[in-house]
């Protein structure tokens, strides 16, 4: 098995707004004037598909509340991921506290505009996250929560150098889904 590549170390702005910097991507805090390109991830059926669909108007506003209330509370949630060079909004992606196995722990997720999958922004982002995690929050773990159907997070997460802790059933909408908790551990000095 090939070595997981790293990611460079991201830029960390303390002013509010850009939360991380990486080569190609900048990583912020989501605003209101983000729901037209929220929409456009969280009302799309394929990439909704390991939410059991997509959601309506209420369950899209509710998503953006939800991190709003994060970034007060925690002071980190899913970001928004910008393309650097050109402001273009691809996707979110950051650190989100979960329960997982009856602990409370730090994941980091990611859920990208379908028109620009496949080309390495989800592990990017994801690997600036986790360092972030590492570096700033000083977690000892991170973890990502797969729905075991859904392949391509897990290839993100094992390109995060993550590997299988546990099987779990997370119930959301209804619906009784096996998830996988990835996780890796902070590189000891």
């Amino acid at each position: 098995m090939r070595p997981c590549a790293r990611a460079p170390a991201p830029r960390v702005w303390d002013d509010g707004t850009v939360i991380l910097e990486t080569e190609r991507l900048r990583l912020r805090e989501l605003t209101a004037a983000d729901l037209p390109a929220l929409r456009g991830i969280l009302q799309d059926a394929e990439t909704m598909i390991a939410y059991e669909g997509p959601f309506d108007e209420v369950e899209v506003r509710e998503w953006l509340e939800r991190m709003l209330a994060r970034y007060r509370e925690d002071g980190f949630a899913l970001w928004a991921v910008e393309i650097a060079a050109t402001g273009e909004f691809v996707g979110q992606c950051g650190l989100t506290r979960q329960r997982i196995d009856g602990e409370e722990v730090i994941e980091v997720g990611y859920l990208f505009d379908r028109a620009h999958w496949r080309r390495g922004y989800a592990t990017e982002a994801a690997a600036a996250c986790r360092d972030y995690a590492f570096s700033r929050l000083g977690v000892a773990r991170v973890y990502a929560q797969v729905r075991d159907t859904n392949l391509a997070s897990m290839n993100v997460a094992i390109r995060l150098g993550m590997t299988v802790r546990s099987r779990f059933i997370k119930h959301y909408r209804g619906v009784a889904m096996p998830h996988l908790a990835f996780a890796v551990d902070r590189a000891r000095p």
